[in-house]
């Protein structure tokens, strides 16, 4: 039979009080703290944390919405919260939105009836309204990755225009005047990126070709679409930004089957440095971080700029 805290009150001869306060993270006198501490080693106590979260009305979880748990970048990013938070002395409950702003809204009831101590958000979208249960509960949201046209929330994000606009210009200061992007233009992270290709552009007074522009959702399958229509063209770009991971393998998977080369036909500049890129073909030349003067890149055949050190601020979306 599982040790109770009854059980360690016998053996210590200390009150409930005390054991309690100590168990729920309270201070007590040292002495106390070494009986309590071996009175849980002998008997194998363990905390009871459904208890103590109606004691203490904290659970140690911190729920998680992602977009698509499928996604190599978020999986990543999963990985790292997990090690920051078991540090910490919490766990995650994670809930896959599948890219549907329904399910999403679902995934967050869930979250919000276990209550979760905090969550975080790696938004489907661009409209945040789905968020007001949890603003209503008093339950902590931290965005990641993606900001909200309509809706104020802390986000950790990184400056993906930034990034972008200095990719687009190592292709132009190589020369490159006909420059395409594939991109999303269904969330703040893809959108951000388009206008730093959009700014790069416009300052170098280079003409952007509609069908140079191929926007759609950040996906293995857009990049493989995308990536084909482009080098269908008659007058064909010489140089495309890629605009995330999945969309990188799907471009490159297009180019492999079209027979062109990189960097001999076409170009390639990608964003995000995960394993898989280490050994693709065209080998890529990759970075994390986006240094002030942006000219550490290293010669082949393709560059793929970090979106710069995470950074987080109070964003209300509306530029």
């Amino acid at each position: 039979m599982a040790a109770t805290i009854r059980d360690i009150k016998k053996r210590t001869g200390l009150s409930l009080a005390t054991i309690s306060k100590y168990l729920n993270g309270g201070n007590v006198l040292p002495e106390n703290r070494i009986l309590i501490e071996e009175a849980i080693n002998e008997l194998h106590y363990e905390v009871n944390e459904l208890a103590r979260g109606l004691v203490t009305h904290k659970t140690k979880t911190i729920g998680v919405l992602v977009y698509d748990i499928q996604c190599l970048f978020v999986g990543s990013m999963l990985h790292y919260l997990g090690m920051e938070l078991h540090k910490k002395g919490y766990g995650m409950l994670i809930c896959d939105s599948c890219n549907d702003e329904k399910l999403q809204k679902e995934n967050l009831q869930f979250l919000l009836s276990r209550k979760v101590d905090g969550i975080l958000v790696f938004a489907v979208g661009m409209h945040g309204k789905f968020l007001h249960a949890a603003k209503k509960a008093n339950v902590p949201v931290v965005l990641v990755d993606r900001s909200f046209q309509d809706e104020e929330y802390d986000c950790v994000e990184v400056d993906n225009r930034t990034a972008i606009y200095r990719a687009t210009n190592k292709l132009i200061e190589n020369h490159h005047k006909k420059i395409a992007v594939i991109a999303s233009n269904i969330e703040y992270t893809g959108r951000e990126r388009v206008k730093g290709y959009s700014d790069a552009m416009n300052q170098a007074g280079l003409e952007i070709p509609k069908e140079y522009c191929k926007l759609g959702g950040h996906s293995f399958e857009h990049g493989y679409r995308g990536m084909k229509e482009l080098l269908e063209l008659e007058d064909r770009p010489t140089g495309v930004i890629l605009g995330n991971y999945n969309t990188m393998l799907g471009g490159i998977m297009a180019l492999n089957e079209s027979g062109l080369s990189c960097p001999q036909d076409v170009s390639l500049i990608g964003v995000d440095n995960l394993p898989m890129t280490q050994v693709l073909r065209p080998k890529l030349w990759l970075r994390n971080g986006c240094p002030a003067n942006g000219n550490d890149v290293r010669e082949g055949c393709s560059y793929a700029p970090g979106a710069s050190k995470w950074r987080a601020k109070r964003y209300a979306g509306k530029n």
